[in-house]
């Protein structure tokens, strides 16, 4: 088991700007990022959910695709669990003496990576393979998800830009083979009932 490293080395100074920045931001600002920061995953929710209701519509394949996209998101998770306690890096605001807008996570709650980065980048790339239009809005609220765990002080930089490499390095190759064999998958599914309903419109 690795120990944690000191991630404030890493860039501990970028951190203390932006807790520094928030601290001096208006009020109205710092409320909408700490909202967004705790309970923007919802809506990556509400995206799988209407990809998959649009693909039914556009074949079973496509509607495979789309419910594969949580799946996905949750293997991505799971792979932000192993590192994290493979690496156990603590909080920053419990390494450096900084006001944050959230109150610190406890100790072995570890820092790397995020696993609301890993979560939100693993979904966005995964929903783009179902449309292109919903999963460039996950896109950039996957990014604005990352920002916003540094901005209220419980990850270094460092910290979101690992969750976001997992996040695309565990969805693209995993969406990849979706992709190719939800074809022969779908085919499969259709023969009964109950995945049939899943997997297309009603008629």
């Amino acid at each position: 088991m690795i120990m944690a490293f000191g991630g404030a080395s890493i860039d501990g100074s970028a951190y203390r700007d932006v807790t520094h920045w928030a601290q001096h931001a208006p009020g109205w600002l710092d409320t909408a990022v700490t909202v967004w920061s705790a309970y923007g995953l919802a809506l990556f929710a509400v995206l799988m959910a209407l990809a998959w209701w649009r693909a039914r519509h556009q074949g079973a394949a496509q509607a495979l695709t789309a419910l594969a996209v949580p799946l996905v998101a949750l293997l991505a998770y799971g792979v932000d669990l192993v590192l994290k306690s493979a690496v156990q890096e603590d909080r920053p605001c419990r390494t450096l003496r900084v006001t944050t807008l959230e109150a610190c996570p406890a100790h072995g709650d570890w820092s790397f990576p995020s696993n609301h980065a890993v979560i939100a980048v693993a979904a966005a790339v995964a929903l783009l393979f179902v449309s292109r239009r919903l999963g460039a809005l996950a896109c950039g609220a996957a990014v604005a998800m990352a920002v916003s765990r540094v901005w209220i002080g419980v990850h270094y930089p460092h910290d979101v830009l690992a969750g976001v490499l997992v996040g695309i390095l565990v969805a693209l190759p995993a969406m990849l083979v979706v992709r190719r064999w939800s074809p022969a998958l779908a085919r499969r599914a259709t023969a009964t009932a109950p995945l049939r309903t899943l997997l297309s419109a009603a008629s």
